[in-house]
């Protein structure tokens, strides 16, 4: 029975990545970090499609918790595990010079620590089953940078560089590693930008507007069940923007 994990399910693209994978895979788990309400309305959906669905809120970037939830994944379900969706993180505005050592350990163990937390606690399951997909989402900022934002820009750089080596350790055992580099999609981590900024934005990308959850979501199922050979890759998703 094939297993999709996904964090940072109770909103956005994590929310809307795991109801539409609902569709593909038996079993879904599930966490995100405190929204237990909103995590559990998620649940409530893909059980409404037929798929047996697990969830518990937790730190994915603690290491304790992580590899808890991975056991008590594996535990209900089995070892089958056939898809990870890293997408926790958060973001920080603001200049470097404004941040200090908290923020920024805040945003590297979110947006970083968590990928090596899920990666070592299932990867090993990965490499007995002999196959496996890890997607790690990421930002055109871990690509270009961003003003106002170099602790984000650089979590995700790291995230990029961790998924193409990570993807080149795994290859001989069948396992894609890829990450997934979105630009500006239509959640609440832009809910700092006023309508105004909104439209500026906007009229930076070609395609004219910002994604939706859904499309984002839908996208990553698509790379979910892209032939196996892919690997390896920093896909963006941003519109034509970068």
């Amino acid at each position: 029975m094939s297993i999709a994990i996904v964090t940072g399910a109770s909103r956005g693209i994590g929310k809307e990545c795991a109801v539409k994978l609902a569709s593909h895979y038996d079993k879904l788990a599930i966490t995100c970090l405190k929204n237990k309400e909103l995590l559990e309305e998620t649940r409530n959906i893909i059980l409404s499609k037929g798929c047996d669905c697990y969830a518990e809120a937790g730190d994915i970037s603690d290491h304790d918790f992580a590899g808890s939830f991975i056991n008590n994944v594996i535990s209900r379900f089995g070892n089958d595990i056939s898809l990870l969706v890293n997408n926790s993180g958060i973001s920080y505005i603001g200049l470097l010079t404004d941040m200090d050592i908290d923020d920024w350990n805040t945003i590297m163990n979110t947006n970083v620590t968590s990928v090596f937390n899920t990666c070592s606690a299932v990867v090993p399951h990965m490499v007995h089953n002999k196959s496996g997909r890890i997607i790690n989402i990421s930002s055109v900022w871990g690509i270009t940078g961003a003003s106002m934002e170099v602790a984000y820009s650089a979590s995700k750089g790291a995230v990029n560089a961790f998924s193409k080596a990570l993807a080149k350790e795994l290859a001989p055992s069948n396992i894609s590693v890829n990450a997934i580099a979105f630009g500006a999609i239509d959640t609440t981590m832009n809910d700092h930008l006023s309508p105004e900024e909104k439209q500026l934005l906007c009229d930076e990308i070609p395609y004219g507007r910002m994604a939706t959850p859904a499309e984002a979501g839908d996208f990553i199922c698509k790379i979910a069940a892209a032939p196996e050979y892919l690997t390896g890759q920093i896909i963006t998703f941003d519109g034509g923007w970068i």
